[in-house]
């Protein structure tokens, strides 16, 4: 009878006989275990990370600052949530930058070093595989992109899961079933809709309009109707506070301050929930359109499993007052928020960390 080789014997052997490297070996195979496997939900408001049996480990948002010297060259200042703390407050030299827009790299170089300062923050180790979530339509020179900087931030493997079925799977939706379920996932940069049914998107749908869209919406209203100049970190702040997507009867007010368009000096007004409901009427009606258009063209069957199941609402927007109510009226259906929908994209995903290696079709891999 055999007896079994005890795996410090395995070891030494596979060095000797295989003439490997033994500071190789060594260094590869206990980077294996230092390593974390993560989940990232590459967001164009926020960026956040989830490691396996320890949740989200880190949210900040998707920020950059930069300074420019005399010779044009560029070293980073912060990133995350010191770099937002600059919004708005920095002298020409520094810029402060969002490098995703729409869900997309826009800046492949700041968006490397953005990424990699996010996973040294979150874990010690080196992570050796990565799965990243994608905006649907996203075309394969933007997902290769996003692949490349997950391996420029030091991931050695990279998977893409779409970002509809990752939040449905993070909000705890039956995917695997055959019967329909529906997700709308209203993020900073886009809101993404689908149809899913047997581990499959059946339809879906993205949209560049959703939580950046309303800020810029309520600036636009702030400089027409009191010809005032606000920034994006006071728009955000209203939308959060007195924000709502139906007018109300009990309205809250706030009191900002801007910079006039005629005098060029700060000025402070008085701003109200139904008035920021006005501001944010064309961008909630894009939203409800894609979503009846959806409706539209989803097979019939799947219609009916909708319809008794009702219409499931994750990412920012879902905390935006009333939206849910603005939704079940416009749509028909019941409307739920799904639990902590901030963190159902990177939950999702994170639950595809389990399948890497099974060949599951929600997967796929950049080479």
């Amino acid at each position: 009878m055999l007896k079994p080789v005890k795996t410090p014997c395995l070891i030494m052997f596979l060095i000797y006989n295989l003439k490997i490297d033994k500071r190789l070996f060594m260094f590869g195979f206990f980077n294996r275990f230092l390593s974390h496997d993560l989940a990232i939900d590459l967001g164009t408001a926020n960026t956040l990370i989830y490691a396996k049996d320890k949740g989200v480990i880190l949210n900040e948002p998707s920020i950059i600052s930069v300074q420019e010297n005399e010779h044009h060259q560029e070293s980073t200042i912060a990133i995350g949530t010191e770099a937002k703390k600059m919004l708005g407050r920095t002298p020409a030299s520094i810029r402060v930058v969002r490098p995703m827009k729409d869900g997309v790299i826009a800046d492949f170089e700041l968006t490397g070093k953005m990424l990699k300062h996010f996973i040294r923050k979150a874990t010690e180790g080196r992570p050796s595989r990565v799965v990243i979530c994608v905006p649907y339509g996203a075309t394969q020179v933007e997902r290769k992109t996003i692949a490349e900087s997950a391996k420029a931030a030091g991931a050695s493997d990279v998977f893409l899961i779409e970002e509809p079925m990752a939040a449905a799977l993070g909000a705890g939706l039956p995917v695997n079933e055959a019967a329909g379920c529906m997700i709308v996932d209203i993020g900073g940069g886009t809101t993404e809709i689908g149809i899913l049914a047997m581990n499959e998107v059946v339809y879906a749908n993205s949209i560049r309009t959703a939580g950046n869209a309303f800020d810029e919406a309520i600036t636009l209203y702030a400089r027409r109707e009191f010809g005032v100049i606000i920034g994006d970190v006071t728009a955000e702040n209203i939308k959060q506070t007195i924000g709502t997507a139906y007018p109300v009867e009990n309205v809250e007010s706030m009191i900002i301050t801007g910079r006039s368009i005629s005098r060029g000096t700060p000025r402070t007004f008085s701003i109200n929930s139904n008035e920021v409901f006005e501001a944010l009427k064309d961008p909630l009606n894009r939203i409800i359109q894609a979503i009846i258009t959806s409706l539209e063209l989803t097979p019939p069957e799947l219609a009916s499993d909708i319809i008794s199941r009702g219409l499931v609402l994750a990412g920012g927007g879902a905390l935006l007052s009333n939206m849910d109510r603005l939704l079940s009226e416009a749509t028909g259906l019941p409307v739920i928020i799904a639990e902590n929908p901030l963190c159902c994209v990177a939950r999702g995903t994170g639950y595809a960390l389990d399948l890497i290696g099974t060949q599951h079709p929600i997967l796929s891999q950049i080479p």
